[in-house]
């Protein structure tokens, strides 16, 4: 009997249930177009017609050339398959009904987001022009007057998340691209659920294909008989809508508008070792207090109010509670989004920046390391003219695809002299920069083509803060733990290398 009903818990999961009606959707599809290629010669040169005319569209767009040369491949090989799947997952932009909802918000809203603090002199102007370019490009300005703890695990940063929720009194925000049930999230849940009924503003978004497999039994019902308000962002519509791609993945947490946390760490409970998946789960996070939380608050508000217009104006939600002066130490916290609706590649170009102003080394931490051409020129570049650059990514993967391309990277960074580590003990899911102690990155941000082109994400930029001693002594104590990669490591059979170059060319697509 507990066979038959777990059977039917797997069947009527809604992830399955989701996945299934797509593969129908498209299966469908497939069936009459092939059916009317049987009836009628003179609609299999229109089929053609019609992939050629999609191919030209593909390479018109305005996009990375790597992303349009996996799309032209698979329009070239497989003409009706691949145009019914560049229809359903290609479309780098978010679909209209997005743009239309967020982008007006957001525009209405740059007036609170003006840079208010000089640049100190004592910053030099490369990095002052990096601070300038995200205030005036991204709308994201750059805060004095904050203070920053940086958490190198995400079950360092679980206690202290869980005191500043207890401490709330205005209002509570919570983004993230997944949420899971488990220790975690009860935890969470128990106090917001008791902040609510005393008044608390609470609210929390989650993206719904992110969370799809391990929301909550009755999460929407408990959250809402709590008093807690809950959007879901851009829920899977099978049959009604085509566009999947843009994701939330974004992790922002707000208290207040005064603490504010974000990094790579969902909540789940492998992302705080309460869980096992693939060894030792190893994030990064930070904790922000003070003048720049305002630019969480913002990102929140912007998202919330795109689908749940609930407030015109934002100043209720300014930081009420002032840090004292830091006194000769200048330090910026940048917080910041990156977004597909509009054609400006804000989190790839800061970590270009960070990769092309560094003189002495660049650490660099990711899950994923598919990357174009763009970074690779950076990368290699940075090798060749001496500065010490080194990236750790996992040794056990969390998709074996997607860790055999990352493999298929090393090679001509490791030829351009960059170090690659594997981190041994597990998965390591930190998106983190560091260079030359004064500028770094925190954030949720991949050096993928969906987080550098197709999600919402955010990031911190942080220019000569305390906190980024922590974060060069936690990559200094993660490279300790990790295999150094040798040219010998990088071996490939003829097959394997066959394997690895269409892999590279279809990579955008995965």
């Amino acid at each position: 009997m507990k066979i038959i009903k777990k059977g039917l818990s797997i069947i009527l999961n809604r992830f399955v249930i989701t996945v299934a009606l797509i593969l129908i959707q498209m299966g469908l599809i497939t069936f009459y177009v092939l059916k009317l290629a049987d009836y009628s010669t003179w609609i299999y040169p229109l089929m053609i017609a019609g992939s050629v005319g999609l191919t030209l569209f593909v390479i018109w767009r305005e996009d990375n050339p790597a992303y349009k040369i996996g799309w032209i491949m698979l329009l070239c090989l497989l003409p009706v398959f691949g145009g019914m799947m560049y229809v359903f997952f290609g479309n780098k932009r978010p679909s209209k009904s997005l743009n239309r909802k967020i982008q007006p918000v957001e525009e209405k809203h740059w007036d609170d987001l003006k840079q208010v603090d000089d640049f100190d002199n004592q910053i030099n102007a490369r990095k002052q022009g990096t601070m300038k370019y995200v205030a005036e490009t991204g709308h994201y300005p750059a805060w004095k007057e904050s203070d920053v703890r940086y958490f190198s695990s995400g079950e360092k940063m679980f206690p202290a998340l869980l005191e500043d929720l207890r401490k709330a009194e205005r209002f509570i925000f919570i983004e993230f691209f997944i949420i899971n049930e488990g220790r975690m999230w009860d935890e969470i849940f128990d106090i917001i659920k008791e902040k609510a009924k005393q008044g608390v503003d609470v609210r929390v978004t989650y993206d719904d294909v992110g969370s799809i497999k391990g929301l909550p039994k009755g999460f929407l019902l408990k959250l809402r008989e709590a008093g807690i308000k809950v959007l879901t962002f851009n829920p899977l519509k099978p049959f009604v809508s085509l566009i999947y791609n843009n994701r939330d993945h974004r992790k922002i947490i707000v208290i207040d508008g005064n603490v504010g946390y974000s990094g790579g760490v969902n909540i789940s409970d492998e992302y705080i070792n309460e869980k096992t998946r693939f060894g030792y789960w190893k994030d990064t996070a930070i904790r922000i207090e003070g003048k720049a939380v305002w630019n969480f608050s913002v990102m929140f508000l912007n998202m919330w109010n795109a689908f749940k217009p609930t407030e015109e104006c934002y100043d209720h939600f300014r930081p009420n509670r002032v840090l004292p002066e830091a006194g000769e130490d200048v330090g910026y916290v940048q917080p910041y989004s990156d977004t597909p609706l509009d054609d400006e590649n804000l989190g790839e170009n800061v970590y270009l920046e960070i990769i092309s102003c560094a003189e002495r080394y660049v650490y660099i931490f990711t899950p994923y390391l598919i990357i174009d051409n763009e970074m690779k020129t950076a990368l290699t570049t940075a090798a060749k003219r001496g500065v010490d650059v080194r990236i750790v990514t996992p040794a056990i993967p969390d998709k074996k695809i997607i860790f055999r391309l990352t493999r298929s990277y090393y090679e001509p960074l490791l030829k351009a002299g960059v170090k690659i580590y594997e981190f041994t003990p597990g998965f390591i899911h930190a998106k983190s920069f560091i260079a030359d102690d004064n500028i770094g990155v925190v954030g949720t941000i991949n050096m993928d083509y969906r987080s550098l082109f197709l999600h919402f994400e955010c990031g911190t930029l942080l220019v000569n803060e305390d906190c980024l001693a922590d974060l060069k002594q936690d990559c200094i104590d993660t490279m300790a733990q990790s295999k150094q990669i040798k040219h010998e490591d990088c071996k490939r059979t003829f097959i394997g290398l066959l394997v690895d170059s269409v892999l590279r060319a279809l990579s955008p697509l995965l």
